[in-house]
């Protein structure tokens, strides 16, 4: 069931999430293998880098409220439970500093 449901969800990704997509799809060079909409631990996330294990989420404002973010840490800590390192992104950090977003990133994966 959480498989198709991530089918569904990579087709239909959010405009950040395509335009974050394309540029991780270039640290493919770098030996970054990034996979999008997986499900893990059954949750799904964004997208997940296995080799190192780092798991990015894409945040839109509804994230700022107290009922998100109480899931999102439940979340966060079944992930990290599974080994997994999370990188949270905000959608406007996309859509303003996609460059800078992924410095950071690339800064995380290197040292992970």
């Amino acid at each position: 069931m959480a498989n198709e449901l991530a089918r569904t969800l990579r087709k239909r990704m959010t405009r950040h999430e395509v335009r974050l997509w394309l540029r991780l799809r270039e640290l493919r060079a770098l030996g970054f293998h990034f996979r999008r909409q997986v499900a893990i631990k059954d949750c799904i996330v964004d997208f997940a880098c296995y080799h190192p294990r780092v798991v990015i989420e894409l945040d839109g404002s509804q994230h700022s409220t107290r009922d998100f973010a109480a899931r999102d840490a439940a979340r966060d800590a079944k992930l990290t439970t599974a080994g997994f390192k999370i990188f949270r992104v905000w959608n406007n950090e996309v859509e303003q500093n996609l460059d800078g977003v992924l410095e950071k990133l690339l800064h995380e994966l290197e040292h992970s």
